[in-house]
This record gives structure tokens, sequence and C-alpha cells, in this order.
């Protein structure tokens, strides 16, 4: 589905080593082509030393033919200055494939946004090892499909879930409080687009009932986290974080409330970053530019 006002619209995110001459370099490309820079963002982490970071978006002219025509002399841009880049039409929402098991706050955060057009994204389906989601996604027209997975079935149940994906034609997976391991064989084709949710306790407070684990230690702190999925468990680029405060009053009903509060408000603000391309993995880190 294409984005009204953004049909000549590209994205442009760049990672290189700082050096003088880019951003004049590819201001001077654009201007030759008649596009209109409407916004850039840049970051370099040691100046004149090391790394480059920046975001750019800019509009053709109504009647050019398309991004394609500026991909050759980006291409020797590249070149000339080590440079990795992503190009992307603004038009061109991302789909999305959203994992969850029996809790579903992340889920109905992440269909309510997108169909209200806060997340710019489309929900092309659903899919979980439980059933309980099905009305949820079947409320708002997204096909849902229950996947049981036990150890026993665990590589026959990941196949099945790939082929889902493929068909959705998703080009992002999310995993919405799905409590499940991804496989590396299931990982390997997704890098830096799996996002997943999780509480910021770790890595204290490991395993079943964690917000009891921290009423019992009388934390002060609760929060929620989104990052890309890597083979290291909960080791990936770190995209959102969010925090509340919490005292002696909160229970831990109350903190598994407030819990799904920021696990609903990081993941959605992260997959939407993810969504406007405004995301830059750099080995374990990430720039965003919100």
């Amino acid at each position: 589905m294409a984005s009204a006002g953004l049909s000549n619209r590209g994205r442009l995110l760049v990672t290189c080593p700082d050096r003088p001459g880019l951003i004049a370099t590819l201001s001077e490309l654009l201007f030759r082509h008649g596009a209109n820079i409407v916004n850039l963002d840049q970051y370099a982490e040691n100046p004149g030393q090391g790394m480059f970071f920046m975001r750019l978006e800019f509009d053709l002219p109504p009647d050019a033919d398309g991004l394609a025509v500026v991909e050759p002399e980006l291409s020797e841009v590249a070149q000339r200055f080590q440079m990795q880049w992503r190009l992307t039409p603004a038009s061109q929402r991302k789909r999305l494939a959203v994992f969850v098991s029996r809790e579903d706050h992340c889920l109905k955060e992440l269909l309510w946004q997108c169909q209200t057009g806060e997340i710019p994204a489309d929900i092309a389906v659903v899919i979980s090892n439980h059933p309980v989601a099905e009305a949820t996604a079947r409320q708002f027209e997204v096909p849902f499909f229950y996947v049981p997975v036990t150890p026993q079935n665990k590589e026959e149940a990941e196949a099945r879930q790939l082929q889902i994906v493929e068909e959705s034609k998703a080009d992002v997976v999310v995993l919405a409080r799905y409590m499940q391991i991804l496989s590396p064989k299931m990982l390997a084709p997704w890098q830096n687009r799996i996002i997943n949710i999780h509480h910021s306790f770790l890595p204290a407070f490991v395993g079943a009932n964690p917000y009891r684990q921290a009423f019992e230690r009388g934390v002060k702190l609760i929060g929620a986290t989104a990052h890309y999925v890597t083979a290291d468990l909960d080791q990936g680029p770190i995209i959102e974080q969010d925090v509340h405060r919490v005292d002696h009053r909160y229970h831990v009903e109350d903190l598994r409330r407030l819990g799904r509060h920021l696990e609903r408000m990081v993941l959605a603000r992260a997959v939407r970053w993810h969504a406007e391309d405004r995301i830059l993995v750099h080995q374990n880190r990430t720039v965003v530019f919100p």
C-alpha cells in the first residue's frame, strides 16, 4: 500500500568513516537530479576519526522515473567514501508478521496504531503458538495462524512459520511477547529485521514471574526494552527503552500493569522507527533518528 503524498520521496541511510565532503557530494548528486532535500539528520561518533551516520529524505520531481535514477551515482559515491547505504521509497509501507503467545497487550497496541496510521505499516499476519489471540486478530481483519510449538516439533513448527511469513510477503518480524526462542536457522534470513520486547530487569530476575521477583527485591524502577534479535539471547542492538519509578506501595499486580503499558509503548515506538527507516545498526549498537 502506498502512502499518500510520498510517491516521489526517497529515504537514504548512510554509514561510513567520517571524512570531509560526503554531505556536499550527496547534496550535489541530488541537486543534479532536481531533488529537494526535505529532512537530514546526521551523527559523527568521533568527528574526523570515527564513523558517520546519516538519514536523508528527499523529493524527486513529479516526472522522475523513480529512485532508480540516482542509484548508479550513489554506488559510485559509496566506493569513494567506503559507504554502506540503503535507499528506500517512503511510499512503500513495511509489512509486519507479528508473533505472539498468550499475552496480547502488545499485539493490540500494534494493531491499533497501524490501523490509525500512527505506525505507517501494515500487519500482514499474526502467528501464535496459542489460539487465544485469534479473536483479536480477526477483529482487525488480519489473518491468524495457530502453530503449536513443542520441544518435539520445534523444527517443523519453525518451518511452517517461515512459510507463512514468506507467503504473507512480510518484511519485518515483530515478537510481541512471543515466548519462544528462535533458532539460528530461523534468524539467519532476518538480520536486523526481527524486533523483540521484554522487561528491563534482565539480566536480573531471569525466568518465570519476574515481577514477583522484582517485588520481593523491592525494585524502584521497572522498564521495557525493544531490540533487534540476534543469536545471543536478548543481547541484540537496543532500539528503545523506557522506565517508570515505583515504590513500596506498588504490589505485584501494579508492577505487571505498569510493565504491560511500558512494553506496549516501547515496542510500538521501535516498530514505528523501523517502519520509517530511522534506525542504523553498527556492530551491536543502534543510531536512531526519531
